[in-house]
């Protein structure tokens, strides 16, 4: 599509949905150039050419919500030790120090990250920086010396429900360690030019282009306790001069975050331009992915939030389903059984959660089921708000940007989480190490990422680096794979992930081109082989319903892959690498539809199962729990038998941004 065509459809959309033109431009899909001279991409700013461009474009891996002592809770929790620059020199393949039983202990990433952004909490930017200054105004008040664990927290409350009750209650009374606004205001400026300076600094601006850094915080909206966070990326240097919070907004309101965007950031910076990537919907209370209130409402959310974050530390967003009563929400994909948590809600009271049966869990919590709910919208009003693509992240709280490795978990709450006992009792248990974020894009360089977050060309990882692709189109034939020039007619004939399929020429069925290889590791530790792909179908119906189908499309999982239970080492047969054209055999031209490729690694051993035989408990054993007992450590003992999702081995995977079908009426 030519520049003049995308404003002109761009036009278009806004006079029919009337909504400001600058918002649809920044959501017109580029298509690839694959002989042009320019890149498919704007340069936006100064810096030198990427030696290494690929018009075919690469997989970059990364992680894009990353907490430092900047942030209230990170430093509560202990970590004092990581400073944005700090976790971007982490990133980039640096040792950097976590607490270890308490005392400092440096670790190191196996492989260095492509890029990374570090997302801390805007809200109480000043506050925590009062707190942390010795002899700033405010240092000695009540709230400081709660914050620095100096004071009895007041009526039996911890430091975190202390400081978080604003976000979880925001009608209450300010709890301020300022005298004035304008103290608190003035320690927020500094802190926000200091994360946009640590950025800068990361960001390989030579033709190297070995690190990207983005500019970035997180909005922490947190009413009544359901999450309501998203990590808000820039493209570049020209930003806000301060961050929108949740207080700004008055609590969780995404229409308010978009519209302070577009205010302060696309009219109000040159040269300004940003998404925001909702997380953690898993514990959300059914509240991230509600049915907007107006059309414009939907097509604003649609351009500012392309993306999601399907998997982090607090488990996975992309469906639910409980082992022990044989039921899903709104699913019976057994597989979506993958890294929930246990505690389904969260009560008002920070860190008090309570439990909901199946039947009662919100549907709209999980990401699949908002993408079937974006195709009913779309039907019914002619916009979609939740296209959403898939990305993964850490969300640490170490500083520690794509620690996600099964084998190494350092934790991810500094103190609360320090120790292997720490992390396998309680609720920590079902946390994951991390997941990653992985992005198609032509170079490593700022323009050349966002925009392939724009267009949704990217992919989510458990931790892992599989390399994943995905096209959709109608010509695709059956022995593409293996073929020299599979991956340019993959985009010459059809569409990447993150696309709708091109338009429907004849009485075709859609056809999908998806390649998967398994993540190399290191000579080391050598990655795990794959046991198949997946294409995840959703669909709504003609009366407005909503469907879903699984099939698997290459590989298999009847090899006997698994692990042996003393030393944890894989058995059993796997895939190197696996490819396949898959046709719909149940296509209906006249229904919307999605489809998303997961890509799943053969068995592993979990990190918690590592864990627990490090500390003496054998999760594979028969007495276990006599073991554990001992040790105060049962949650070493839970299993398919008797936990709806935890299980001593795990299965790594991929989840590719889907590509959606739209009908031509």
């Amino acid at each position: 599509m030519s520049e003049i065509s995308a404003r002109l459809v761009a036009a278009s959309m806004a006079a029919t949905l009337q909504v400001p033109l600058v918002l649809l431009t920044l959501s017109v899909p580029l298509t690839p150039a694959l002989a042009a001279k320019e890149p498919p991409f704007v340069r936006t700013e100064e810096r030198e050419p990427c030696a290494a461009y690929d018009e075919l474009r690469r997989p970059f891996f990364g992680d894009l919500h990353v907490h430092t002592s900047f942030s209230w809770d990170a430093h509560i929790f202990g970590n004092s030790l990581n400073a944005p620059a700090d976790a971007y020199a982490f990133a980039r393949g640096n040792p950097r120090p976590v607490p270890v039983a308490g005392v400092p202990q440096q670790i190191q990433l196996r492989r260095a990250l492509d890029f990374a952004a570090v997302t801390d909490h805007s809200e109480y930017f000043g506050q925590t920086r009062i707190c942390q200054t010795k002899g700033a105004p405010g240092y000695d008040s009540f709230h400081c010396k709660t914050f620095r664990g100096e004071a009895d927290p007041p009526v039996g409350l911890t430091a975190f429900q202390h400081w978080g009750l604003q976000l979880t209650l925001p009608f209450l009374e300010d709890i301020s360690a300022c005298d004035s606004p304008g103290v608190c205001d003035a320690a927020a400026v500094t802190v926000w030019q200091e994360t946009q300076n640590a950025a800068e600094a990361a960001y390989d601006r030579t033709e190297a282009c070995t690190f990207t850094s983005f500019v970035a915080y997180e909005y922490t909206g947190s009413t009544g306790g359901n999450n309501g966070h998203r990590n808000v990326i820039f493209r570049n240097h020209n930003v806000p001069a301060f961050p929108t919070s949740s207080f700004e907004t008055d609590g969780t309101n995404a229409p308010a975050l978009w519209q302070a965007l577009q205010q302060t950031c696309i009219e109000g910076t040159p040269g300004c331009q940003v998404l925001a990537i909702p997380h953690n919907s898993n514990i959300s209370g059914g509240t991230m992915f509600t049915a907007p209130a107006t059309i414009e409402e939907a097509a604003t959310r649609a351009v500012f939030e392309p993306l999601a974050e399907i998997a982090q530390i607090k488990g996975s967003s992309e469906c639910r389903f409980d082992r022990q009563v044989g039921m899903g929400a709104g699913t019976e994909d057994e597989l979506c059984a993958w890294e929930n948590r246990l505690p389904q809600m969260q009560s008002p009271v920070p860190g008090v959660p309570y439990v909901v049966d199946i039947d009662e869990y919100p549907l709209s919590n999980m990401l699949r089921n908002a993408l079937k709910g974006g195709l009913a919208l779309d039907r019914a009003i002619g916009v979609n708000p939740f296209r959403f693509g898939f990305i993964g992240s850490t969300d640490t709280h170490n500083g520690t940007p794509g620690a996600a490795e099964e084998d190494e978990p350092y934790g991810n709450h500094g103190l609360n989480d320090d120790t292997l006992v720490k992390r396998v009792r309680g609720d920590l248990i079902y946390d994951t190490p991390g997941a990653l974020a992985v992005l198609w894009a032509e170079e490593n360089s700022r323009d050349s990422l966002f925009t392939a977050m724009q267009r949704r060309e990217a992919y989510a990882t458990s931790g892992t680096r599989p390399v994943v692709r995905f096209f959709g189109g109608w010509k695709y034939k059956d022995k593409l794979c293996g073929k020299k020039r599979q991956v340019k007619r993959g985009y010459r004939k059809g569409v990447p992930m993150g696309s709708y399929l091109p338009e429907r020429k004849g009485d075709r069925s859609p056809r999908f081109y998806v390649s998967a290889m398994k993540d190399a590791g290191t000579i080391e530790r050598p990655g795990t082989d794959l046991q198949r792909i997946q294409i995840v179908k959703g669909w709504v119906d003609a009366a407005g319903v909503t469907h879903e189908q699984v099939f698997d499309v290459a590989g298999s999982a009847a090899l006997g892959a698994g692990v042996d239970p003393a030393s944890c080492a894989p058995t059993g047969q796997g895939f190197a690498d696996l490819c396949t054209v898959w046709e719909d055999p149940d296509f209906d031209p006249a229904l919307h539809a999605f489809y998303y490729a997961r890509v799943l690694e053969n068995p592993s051993c979990r990190w918690s199962t590592l864990a627990c035989k490090q500390l003496g408990a054998d999760p594979f054993s028969p007495t276990c729990l006599s073991s554990a007992s001992a040790l105060g450590i049962e949650n070493c003992c839970l299993n398919q038998a008797n936990d709806p999702f935890l299980s001593p081995t795990t299965q790594e995977r991929a989840w590719t941004s889907p590509i959606w079908y739209r009908p031509a009426s």
